[in-house]
């Protein structure tokens, strides 16, 4: 008996099984931002895949237990939502907080029972089908529900010096995910001392060839500068969440972020999500013209985050208004940007019959935003056409395809002060180098706390502003034309019905073979 084989005796023993189960998921966020570990992910993606082979009669509940302590130990930040901001008693708070890593666990135990469906050789089933059936569930789990995207396979890898960052161009997160899910699988077949040379061969193969051409991929250019080139400056106004929509604290707010936008003569300037703390058609006469004629005198575009009142003034949007060719003399015909996909529980309540008792004990204003609808024209700012998305909809590509290719520059406008100084701003920072890579161009975020950032066509960080300090983010971005491969698909979905073919031939091989 080998020295692996000894040790896997070892591990099939509940007292050393289930704390080493935990402990792989208790490392998952190490492989995300902002530690970038993204070579962890594929061993601890395979160690996964080597437990439940060494007790496969617990399979699918070590799925659901990676699944529940991972994504618990990457969303810690929810607890502050919830509690340190919002207010809400621990009583209620701490079980809330693993109420969404319960339900995302249901995925991954989807997969691995999925799995137990597949009667094929273990090279197939491991090397292949799993893989093909843990990108479709978390298709699923971005799609179901309105969808929660974070903390997918794929956004481990986007980091500087992955090679598999380089599918994102090619087919969005999930054909990284895929690729992800693929070298974790396959690292298990090559360290299979029992299994045959070839299938170790053919595994060291695949893992050399996949890893080439994401590299390839990623060093490919398909889309390319269109000659423009602007100066942008993106404000942080730091304002603390417990403080923002209190009527004292409005004065200072506004005045905070008129002197960001006065101190800069970038050729455009943006100011994060709501970051007037006010409805658009309540404020002050002539607030917004005085901000509009300062950025006018300094020679810039200026976009800002605000909340406003639907045309019929019966409900409301989270918007960021353009106010680059704004007239007195029709103030209310402004160019803007409603969000469309809005934060379960955070800006729509779900089920409200159940979860308004919860609203009242908590500080949570506007939590039922209206949807402003898909495919928003992008703003003319300076030389720029500029698309822009809000917060949480920078993780859904799918979503930003339509505008980006009428556009040259991205932005995103978020405020992530609700999750304190945790790694909730960088996990999002990292989906905007995921949208960058994916649709080829700049990303610039302006955010209330962090992270305020501008990512090239690459998904690598040009500049970053230091988190938790009223700043203002300046540097200079190239205007981008042309379409990604993933752009031309339109989605991800030929990439996930192809998926879902290959997954049931699959499943057909094994039936007949049975």
């Amino acid at each position: 008996m080998n020295p692996i084989q000894k040790f896997e005796q070892l591990w099939q023993k509940p007292l050393c099984y289930w704390p080493l189960l935990l402990a792989i998921a208790v490392a998952t966020p190490l492989t995300f931002a902002p530690y970038y570990h993204f070579w962890l992910m594929p061993l601890l993606f395979g160690a996964l895949i080597r437990l439940t082979e060494l007790r496969p009669q617990h399979a699918v509940k070590s799925a659901y237990l990676f699944g529940l302590i991972g994504y618990a130990a990457q969303f810690y930040w929810i607890h502050t939502a919830l509690h340190t901001v919002s207010g809400l008693p621990n009583l209620y708070a701490v079980p809330l907080t693993f109420l969404l890593p319960a339900f995302l666990a249901l995925y991954p135990a989807a997969a691995f029972w999925l799995l137990k469906k597949f009667n094929l050789p273990r090279a197939w089933r491991i090397g292949a089908a799993l893989p093909l059936l843990w990108t479709l569930t978390e298709f699923a789990r971005e799609r179901l529900l309105t969808g929660f995207a974070w903390g997918a396979l794929g956004y481990s890898q986007i980091a500087d010096h992955s090679p598999l960052a380089g599918f994102a161009p090619l087919g969005g997160i999930h054909l990284v995910t895929l690729a992800t899910a693929c070298i974790g699988a396959w690292l298990v077949l090559l360290a299979d001392n029992s299994g045959r040379l070839k299938q170790r061969a053919a595994a060291l193969g695949g893992i050399v060839l996949l890893a080439a051409a994401g590299f390839a991929a990623k060093y490919t250019d398909f889309t390319r500068p269109d000659g423009s080139t602007a100066t942008v400056a993106l404000a942080q106004g730091n304002i603390p969440q417990t403080l923002k929509w209190t009527p004292e604290h409005f004065a200072p707010t506004v005045e905070r972020y008129y002197a960001q936008v006065a101190g800069s003569r970038a050729d455009i300037v943006i100011l994060p999500e709501t970051a007037i703390p006010l409805m658009r058609q309540d404020l002050p006469q002539g607030l917004l013209a005085q901000f509009a004629w300062q950025a006018k005198e300094n020679g810039s575009a200026l976009a800002i985050g605000i909340s406003q009142y639907t045309s019929d003034g019966r409900d409301y949007e989270n918007a960021v208004i353009n106010l680059s060719h704004y007239s007195e003399e029709a103030p209310d015909r402004i160019p803007y940007y409603a969000k469309n996909h809005l934060v379960p529980f955070g800006e729509y309540k779900p089920l409200p019959w159940l979860t308004e008792p919860l609203y009242q004990m908590m500080n949570m204003p506007l939590a039922d935003f209206k949807r402003g609808g898909s495919a928003q024209a992008p703003f003319q700012m300076a030389n720029q056409k500029v698309a822009f998305n809000i917060c949480y909809e920078d993780g859904f590509g799918d979503e930003l395809i339509a505008s980006a290719k009428q556009a040259t520059l991205l932005a995103n406008a978020s405020n992530m002060a609700w999750y304190g100084k945790s790694n909730a701003m960088f996990q999002h920072l990292q989906q905007s180098q995921a949208r960058a890579l994916e649709l080829g161009r700049y990303m610039v975020r302006a955010t209330n706390t962090g992270a305020t950032a501008i990512v090239d066509p690459k998904g690598r960080i040009a500049a970053l502003a230091a988190p938790d300090t009223a700043a203002v983010l300046e540097g200079r971005i190239e205007g981008y034309t042309g379409e990604t491969p993933y752009m031309k698909l339109g989605s991800s979905w030929p990439l996930v019905i192809l998926l879902g073919v290959l997954a049931a031939g699959l499943f057909a091989w094994g039936r007949y073979r049975r």
